[in-house]
């Protein structure tokens, strides 16, 4: 092979080396982007939706009687399993700083006993460090007999603190059937 020839195949070799190392830095990049924004979450309290499966003990407040916030209740089902779930009110105008209560139904329509879990979201993501249950049926896994209709109480407070522009809050609570994820 020429001078030439070996010069423009040790050129390829280390184009090929850095694209393989700028490929293996992406993967890398990628999955520390998982651990980051958690991170990242739990700092700004930005979109942290972990904060909505726990309870929260809120110092009492004197309740924001010249504002009102609208909120909104969505209850979802995944395309497997026989449930009946739907909240009670689709929704209500509360004032920051007051403690207020909201109620779902659930029904077991899977032919056989078994145990459900909800999963709760908020939107926008910013307000989940302004909206905090005291009491939720998301909390723990729920048991339910077969053909058993249950009402689920949500406790809630949203804090005084949610900035003004934000009028608007929907909680919504996906209701998943365990017996199916787990198989049994």
């Amino acid at each position: 092979m020429t001078e030439a020839g070996e010069k423009l195949k040790r050129e390829n070799a280390r184009l090929t080396a850095k694209l393989a190392l700028m490929t293996l830095g992406s993967f890398a990049f990628g999955f520390a982007l998982v651990p980051l924004y958690g991170v990242f979450c739990d700092i700004t309290g930005f979109g942290n939706q972990k904060a909505l499966a726990q309870a929260a003990t809120v110092a009492p407040q004197a309740p924001d009687d010249s504002r009102t916030v609208t909120i909104e209740f969505v209850a979802e089902l995944p395309n497997v399993g026989s449930w009946e779930f739907r909240p009670v009110l689709a929704s209500m105008r509360v004032h920051p700083g007051r403690l207020y209560r909201t109620d779902f139904i659930a029904k077991n329509l899977t032919g056989h006993d078994t145990v459900a879990q909800a999963v709760p979201s908020i939107a926008p993501g910013s307000v989940a460090g302004y909206f905090h249950k005291t009491e939720c049926f998301c909390f723990t896994p729920q048991k339910f007999a077969k053909d058993e209709q249950r009402v689920l109480p949500v406790r809630f407070i949203v804090d005084r603190a949610l900035p003004r522009h934000l009028d608007r809050i929907t909680l919504a609570y996906t209701f998943y059937d365990q017996s199916i994820r787990t198989g049994s």
